[in-house]
């Protein structure tokens, strides 16, 4: 995750260094936790909260749990690890029992993301069963309802919207009753931002939640704008009284030390992540697997549940047989390679993985190669016929430039993916005769 990517280096180097060691002493102890503090605070971690986290490690540390451990390195970070998760908080459920439909507000700075956290909100909702509806209350910036119309139709959710002549409170109460009217079990209000806090949009907002009464009141907020994000979260829970946190654009480029100071600043839990500009990039916010992947330890059970999203039994059971009876073909090859894209990049599934991480920058991975590969890969296929998808040997070279020609790659491109294809084939059949296949590069 790139917005923790330059702490989780600097936290990793530090456990390198104490794994050199077979015995910590204080003053190793204190070492270590200077480099920490250090990380902390360049990954723009609260002041207050970065000293209270190193006072409680350091405690730990140089006690009895470290120095009864046969592997004291590997204490100290389990100890890092549970004092992170600390941190970071319990994770956060949403309220949804009672009468319905059940209200969730959601507020934040103009550009914090709200519009677009709607739809992913709405749209992980109705995964769970729960029939969303959305309503557009940001009169004020410009094409916003016209935003949340698009995303709603995107993903097929109901929405109300009344244009932007309509005060907000009141297209708000209406589209609630609305929603009320044609079952829906959960309404979302985007609600406007401004560029700064100021009292004529905290006064709406308190109008919206007395005439909606909302069971949620989640703050949308940037991570990229750092301990900034901080200071508006304790503005609006102040004067709206917060139920939650979403942590939008995560998957940018930024030092990600809000993710770790809102909680404990604010007192408010962060319930969910935003991890990219599409719909489905969005994730419920577990405090444990975040601090996994802060300290390089991955985190397969997100992986696990983003490859269960696109799991489809029927299809799975098929591709078994095929792959035993040795009838894989390449539009078999070029469907699962579109499942996995449908996860997200290459280097973030990867990542997901423990040790991966850093394998991949010792190896100097590029995700960016790596997907346009893929798109070449997928491109070749593409321009193939059924016939030449589903038994190879029919293609000739003219057959190959054709292609080629088709997919915007070369005949030498076509070659490879052939030849790698009945590669594949091979191992596999290797392994449905019982015989361990044959790897290069390994005895």
């Amino acid at each position: 995750m790139p917005i923790f990517e330059s702490l989780s280096d600097r936290l990793q180097e530090v456990f390198t260094a104490l794994g050199r060691k077979g015995h910590l002493t204080e003053d190793d102890v204190d070492k270590a936790m200077r480099e920490v503090r250090m990380a902390l605070l360049e990954a723009d971690v609260n002041l207050k909260v970065a000293k209270a986290f190193i006072r409680r490690v350091k405690e730990r540390a140089v006690g009895a749990e470290v120095q009864k451990s046969l592997q004291p390195a590997q204490q100290v970070i389990k100890i890092v690890n549970e004092e992170l998760i600390e941190t970071l908080g319990e994770p956060g459920t949403l309220s949804l029992a009672g009468p319905t439909p059940r209200v969730i507000m959601l507020v934040g700075l103009q550009g914090s993301g709200k519009t677009t956290t709607a739809a992913k909100l709405a749209l992980m909702l109705r995964r769970d069963g729960r029939k969303p509806w959305l309503i557009a209350a940001d009169t004020y910036r410009p094409a916003a309802v016209d935003q949340l119309v698009t995303n709603a139709k995107q993903v097929d959710i109901p929405f109300y919207e009344e244009g932007v002549d309509a005060p907000p409170p009141e297209i708000c109460k209406r589209g609630v009753a609305a929603a009320k009217a044609a079952g829906a079990s959960v309404v979302i209000i985007d609600t406007a931002g401004r560029l700064q806090i100021n009292e004529e949009l905290m006064a709406e907002l308190q109008a919206i939640k007395a005439e909606t009464n909302p069971a949620e009141i989640l703050l949308v907020a940037d991570a990229m704008t750092g301990q900034e994000a901080v200071r508006i979260a304790e503005g609006f829970n102040e004067q709206v009284g917060l139920t939650g946190l979403i942590l939008t654009k995560v998957d940018g480029d930024a030092r990600g030390g809000a993710a770790i100071s809102m909680r404990q600043v604010t007192g408010v839990p962060i319930k969910f992540m935003g991890t990219g500009e599409k719909l489905d990039g969005f994730e419920v916010f577990y405090p444990d697997r975040l601090a996994s992947r802060i300290l390089g330890m991955g985190d397969m059970l997100s992986l696990i549940e983003q490859a269960e999203q696109l799991y489809d039994e029927r299809e799975a059971q098929r591709l078994e047989e095929k792959l035993m009876k040795n009838q894989f073909t390449l539009d078999d090859f070029l469907k699962q390679m579109q499942r996995v894209k449908r996860m997200g990049s290459i280097g973030k599934i990867l990542e997901m993985i423990p040790g991966m991480g850093r394998a991949l920058k010792q190896v100097d991975f590029n995700d960016h190669e790596a997907q346009q590969r893929m798109k070449r890969v997928e491109a070749i296929i593409q321009s193939m016929t059924l016939k030449e998808r589903n038994n190879p040997k029919v293609l000739n070279a003219s057959r190959k430039r054709r292609i080629a020609a088709g997919s915007g790659t070369t005949v030498q491109e076509i070659n490879q993916l052939l030849k790698q294809f009945r590669e594949m084939r091979r191992m596999m059949d290797q392994i449905k005769k019982g015989r361990m296949p044959n790897i290069p590069g390994m005895s």
